[in-house]
């Protein structure tokens, strides 16, 4: 049975992703479309987005505090914080490329404990609670089984920072595609990471992230039996701004060597 907070999370994703694909492929003039800096977008689907999702949860919990993308405030040590990307993959939504999705968390203190992710083009929910396991669409999914190097499909991220981490990042996935047997780049760091919950690729590499991006994955992932960890250690993620590395947690050790090589 579903708890009130993964009702309401579900209600506010599906509602979110309704708003989303209403603004589908109305955004053709993208010297117009607003941007955050020089190639992070914004656009009016994920300011709509956003206020529907805070007006559900709200509505449900007013005494909760909510800390979302675009009006990033609260995050204060709140008793329940609920972690909101309207729209991760923004840039692959406003050039009408079809994947992007709705990233809901609440986090209890500090400890995240439930994690909705709405790929609303393929209508997939994908959903986890603490010690409950993740489903897509209401079946139970688990990480791939997959533990030889050369099997190994990893998908990544560019940040827009351009600076010191994205060598980090292209200087491990130079070393990786010699190992592994493919890469990918999505555009959407909360679906990289539920495709690993569902076993769709095998591990996940991110440098320079907010918790909106990765909160709700990071649970899947965890809950579908993967490991997520810093990408310099198999420690726990570090503080702002987060480098991420998840995987099916049966190659995290190997790919972890190869990705911190000299």
């Amino acid at each position: 049975m579903q708890s009130e907070f993964m009702k309401t999370a579900v209600l506010a994703a599906k509602k979110a992703g309704t708003v989303i694909l209403s603004y589908r492929g109305k955004f053709t003039d993208l010297n117009k479309v607003k941007y955050k800096g020089k190639r992070d977008i914004v656009t009016k689907a994920d300011f709509e987005a956003e206020k529907i999702i805070k007006e559900t949860i709200l509505k449900a919990f007013p005494s909760h505090e909510i800390l979302a993308e675009e009006t990033p405030r609260g995050y204060e040590l709140a008793d329940f914080l609920w972690v909101v990307d309207p729209l991760d993959g923004t840039v692959n939504f406003a050039h009408n490329y079809p994947h992007f999705c709705v990233s809901i968390a609440l986090k209890k203190k500090e400890q995240t404990i439930l994690g909705v992710i709405f790929d609303p083009v393929l209508n997939e929910l994908f959903t986890a609670e603490k010690g409950k396991g993740a489903f897509l669409n209401g079946n139970k999914i688990s990480v791939s089984q997959n533990s030889e190097l050369i099997r190994i499909l990893l998908n990544t991220g560019f940040s827009y920072n351009r600076g010191e981490k994205m060598e980090f990042t292209l200087n491990a996935v130079r070393r990786l595609l010699y190992k592994i047997k493919d890469i990918r780049r999505s555009g959407s760091a909360a679906l990289d990471l539920a495709y690993i919950a569902c076993g769709r690729v095998d591990a996940y590499l991110e440098y320079h992230l907010k918790p909106w991006d990765l909160c709700a994955g990071a649970l899947l992932v965890q809950e579908a039996g993967g490991k997520v960890s810093d990408p310099d250690s198999e420690t726990e993620l570090k503080p702002l701004p987060i480098d991420c590395f998840a995987s099916n947690s049966l190659v995290h050790e190997a790919l972890l060597k190869i990705i911190n090589e000299k």
